[in-house]
This record gives structure tokens, sequence and C-alpha cells, in this order.
């Protein structure tokens, strides 16, 4: 059985339209209770879905939940920036001449709506259709304008909210034809090269991968038949050229690294890290969702909400003190801060939210190390232990002087890695997808707990490379080589 779900930002953002059990605020949504027995669909139409907004969690949480939501985490994230859409709407762009005027008229810009894929100008549908196939979002308003030809200029989501009368019965009318259809999904295009680009940012402060680490995966593609080739973030334009894409510089879903790896994918190439994981991976308050829901074991934790105080004082009752609060997408120990009293609380909860509607708060577990696996493609790769910065409680202090200062390490044989930590790294990086992962986990006396899944994790030379060594670089080109000869031979990698 299947349930929808309508999530608006406030009640009287539905008051044109018929009262539904179906309709729930976006808090109401947030707070709801996991329930992973029940197949939902979820449409999204809150009034704007800017990164770490409300609207921006419903559909990011959504996920994590397991429900089929529109628009998805990925569709918000390309619309963000007109550099990525605008590939998509490079082809589409040969058709406005068809649909709209070429000379004898003064107009130079003209928009219109489109509604899950429907618009009220006939001789739009086609492109209206095209572009809700590539960016499935319930509200879209295209832009046009006029040098010489018609191009399009934007395509930007609308809320709800904005609608007049005429446009509320069209899109009452799209929703409820929308809601009885099979969700679909744009064919991603193949390319077949055996090329390897691996993206890298040189002078970055703390990358995935150390010089020596990098020239180990060149030196890694060259025995097995590889060509692995650097690039940098301008190499934007030629990345088609390529048969793979690996990436080892700090990913994020707002910056160019998400672009690379989502023009990867819809090219059809092998690509870690993926969109999806990439997306799954650098909000914690996803992965905390994501992985309660797999009933994966992890620290005590509570959301809190901006907008909420009441929810502060009530923090130490269910968590105890210390408390950890995180930012949803803080990364090698940054945005993570302790706190020990309520005084503390407060003021540290007051200036991370400046950056964010949500927070991550959970409790404090001591260890004088965490656990690193590293994972590929669901098969444990490496076991690390990373030790506590000297004189501090997280493995980076940033508060060092000079740059971030990190605790020491010790790798061991995956065989000799305690068993439930290696399978708690693996049910929680297979929760993600198949790519590589790094799995922090923290052990005490009495309980195992899954921290975080990195899909950018860390492999350096000296570092992750001490037990397998050369072994370590050939195993990951290895498995990208495999994935592009399933590729090149039509077959599911």
């Amino acid at each position: 059985m299947s349930r929808l779900v309508i999530v608006v930002e406030k009640h009287s953002d539905w008051g044109s339209y018929y009262p539904s059990d179906n309709v729930v605020t976006a808090t109401q949504y947030l707070r709801e209770p996991i329930d992973g027995g029940e197949r939902t669909h979820v449409i999204n139409l809150c009034r704007n879905y800017k990164y770490l907004g409300i609207g921006h969690y419903v559909s990011l949480l959504g996920e994590a939940r397991g429900h089929r939501v529109v628009p998805s985490v990925r569709t918000i994230s390309d619309l963000r920036k007109r550099a990525l859409y605008g590939l998509d709407v490079e082809d589409l762009n040969q058709k406005l001449g068809h649909f709209l005027p070429v000379g004898g008229q003064d107009t130079t810009d003209l928009g219109v709506l489109v509604y899950f894929g429907v618009t009220s100008y006939p001789a739009l549908q086609d492109l209206a259709r095209q572009v809700f196939e590539t960016f499935p979002c319930p509200l879209l308003r295209i832009e046009f304008e006029r040098d010489r030809v018609w191009q399009i200029s934007a395509i930007k989501p609308v809320g709800l909210h904005t609608l007049d009368d005429g446009q509320e019965d069209a899109f009452a009318q799209a929703l409820d034809t929308f809601s009885k259809r099979l969700w679909r999904k744009p064919r991603a295009r193949k390319q077949f090269r055996y090329d390897l680009a691996m993206l890298v940012k040189p002078g970055e402060t703390l990358p995935p991968s150390n010089p020596r680490a990098l020239k180990q995966f060149v030196a890694a593609g060259k025995e097995l038949g590889v060509e692995v080739d650097p690039i940098h973030k301008h190499d934007y334009p030629r990345l088609a050229e390529y048969d793979g894409l690996f990436i080892r510089e700090t990913t994020a879903p707002d910056d160019h690294t998400y672009r690379f790896s989502h023009k990867a994918e819809r090219e059809g190439m092998v690509v870690i890290d993926d969109p999806t994981s990439i997306l799954r991976c650098t909000n914690k308050i996803y992965l905390n969702d994501l992985l309660r829901a797999h009933k994966i074991a992890v620290p005590h934790s509570e959301v809190l909400f901006k907008d909420d105080p009441k929810q502060l004082h009530e923090l130490p009752a269910k968590l105890g003190f210390p408390i950890v609060l995180k930012v949803p997408d803080g990364s090698f120990s940054r945005g993570v801060v302790k706190v020990d009293d309520e005084a503390q609380l407060v003021e540290s909860a007051h200036r991370l939210f400046q950056s964010t509607a949500l927070l991550i708060a959970q409790e404090f577990l001591y260890t004088k190390f965490d656990w690193r696996i590293g994972v590929l493609n669901r098969k444990p790769l490496f076991a690390c232990k990373y030790f506590m910065s000297r004189g501090h409680w997280q493995i980076y202090n940033h508060s060092a002087r000079g740059s971030a200062r990190a605790g020491g390490f010790e790798c061991v044989k995956v065989d000799d890695a305690p068993a439930d930590v290696v399978k708690l790294a693996l049910r929680g990086s297979g929760a993600i997808g198949n790519g590589l992962y790094g799995v922090d986990i923290k052990k005490t006396h009495d309980r195992t707990v899954l921290i975080e899944v990195n899909d950018n994790p860390s492999i350096d030379a000296g570092v992750e490379d001490a037990e397998l060594g050369e072994e370590l670089y050939l195993r990951i080109v290895r498995e990208l080589l495999r994935r592009m000869e399933a590729k090149r031979n039509g077959v599911s990698a």
C-alpha cells in the first residue's frame, strides 16, 4: 500500500483548495515518526528550496526515510546553479524557434509557468514536458529572452502561494493528473573511453589525498592500462572526453565538485563520488535519519529547529552534558562544537544557526580513537584507528595555532579489526550506495555506533595505505576499470 503526502510551508498556502488529510505542513512532516514500512510519495510545495532551508530539508529527510520526493534533492541542487542546468537546456534551446516568434514584435523577454510538466500554452507543451523530465519540480517558471533569437534565460522553482486564481485552477488539475502517473527518470547518455579524469584542487588545505597518493593513483592506472589524468576546476568543459571521473577534492553539493559528478553521470561516465553519494553523505541530519531508518546504531541524537528555542532547554534532560552540536554540512571536524552547560549550549546554537535552519545535537561519547573503515563496492578496503588530536576531543583540532592539527593513526588488517565494527561499516555504507566510502565508528566498552559515512574518504600515502601499500591504489583503480569495461560491454556494473 502507498500513500501520498503533500507538504506545504504554511496551512494558508493550501487555503484555496479543498482540505485533505494528505496535506501537512513542513514542520509536521519533518517531526513525524520514521516509518519505513509504507511506500510514500511526497510532493514538496514549500515556498522555496534554498540550501539548508525548510523546503530543502523536506526533500532531504524525505529521501532519507525512503520516500519518493518531488522535487528530489538532486533536482533542487541542479536548479540552484545556472551553470549546471544550462547544460541540460542546451538541446532545448534549438527547439525554441518553433515555439516563439522570431520577429515583428517588441517583446524581448517572457516567461511561462509549468505545472508538473504541463503549461497553459499549447505551443510550448512539448518544451514544458522536456524541462519537467529534466528537472522534476511541481512548479517551475521558464523564462525566455531574445537577442536576435529566443533562448531560455532561467528555470526557477515557484511558490504555490504566489499563484493567482486561474493559475491555481491549472495547478490543481495538473496535480490531480500527476498523482495518478508513474514517475519517470531521464535516460543517461553513454560515452565509451578508457581514460580516467581525477579531479584535484592544488593547494587545498585538507585534501582527501596528499600529492604522494595522487601519484600512486596515476602509477596504478599505468599498471592496469588506464590513463589517470589529474584535472582541475577549469577543465569542466572537457570532462566528456573521459570515460570515468574519480573525485579527489573535498566534495560539497553546492559547488563545482557536484557539478562535475552530475555531468559525468549524465554523460554515461563511471564516477566516484557519484552525485547521489555526495548528496547523501554531506549532510549529517540526512545521514542520521537515513541510518535510523535502516535501524543502524548511531549516537542518541536530536534535530534542533532554529525557530524552536524551547528545544534547547529540553535538550539536556534528553542527552545530558556534554552535548555535541553539528552543522549539517561540516567536514574534517569543522562546524562541530562540544558544550558542557546550558549557557554554552544557547550561545553555540545561536552562532551555528546563522548558517542553517536545522542543527543536529548528539550525546558525547568519549573514545581515544575512532575507527575508520574504508569500503569499496560494498566490501571492506582498509581499517584505521584515528586518534584524537593531543589535548583535544576531536581528530582535527582547528583551534590549534596555524593549520589544523590531527591526531595519530594506526592501520591494521581488516581481519584484525573488530568484527562488529566492520559489519556496522558495511551496513552503513550500504545504505548510501556502492561507491568508495570512509565509515567512522566509535566503539566503547558496551556500544558500537556509527558516527558518519564519508563519500570522499581520505586516501593519504603513509596513512590509509600503511597496511596495503600500492595494492590499495590498485584495488580502487581496478574497480573503476571494471565499471568502465562493464559500460563498454553494456552490462550492469
